[in-house]
């Protein structure tokens, strides 16, 4: 994929940042919350890989934020549920930005010389 070079000079690193699959997801099921969607349709709808698309949702149901029935998926009808994750995921950009993002092999070996 390629942009213009104008939006290149003018747009901050963030803003040329892709979203997540799973935000891509979210993002397709909650414009589209009047419906349920087959896996298939939601990953080609999203531009998530087909391979891609089971791990996502489950992943997703995992933490209640979509629902499943059969082969169809929709998004959670717990909009506080929704609203406290997109606000986690905000503030969790704002602090990878302001400190820069956490290694998880750091806190792998913290953890596991304090078990020692």
């Amino acid at each position: 994929m390629s942009i213009d070079i104008e939006d290149f000079e003018v747009r901050s690193p963030k803003e040329l940042e892709e979203p997540s699959n799973a935000e891509r997801v979210l993002r397709f099921l909650y414009e589209h919350r009047d419906k349920a969607w087959k896996a298939s349709t939601i990953a080609e709808r999203s531009g998530v890989n087909k391979n891609s698309i089971s791990a996502v949702l489950n992943r997703l149901k995992e933490q209640d934020l979509v629902r499943h029935k059969g082969s169809y998926w929709a998004i959670t009808d717990d909009t506080e549920r929704l609203r406290r994750a997109h606000q986690f995921h905000r503030t969790v950009q704002q602090f990878n930005e302001l400190y820069g993002e956490e290694d998880r092999d750091e806190w792998t070996e913290a953890s596991d010389q304090a078990s020692e």
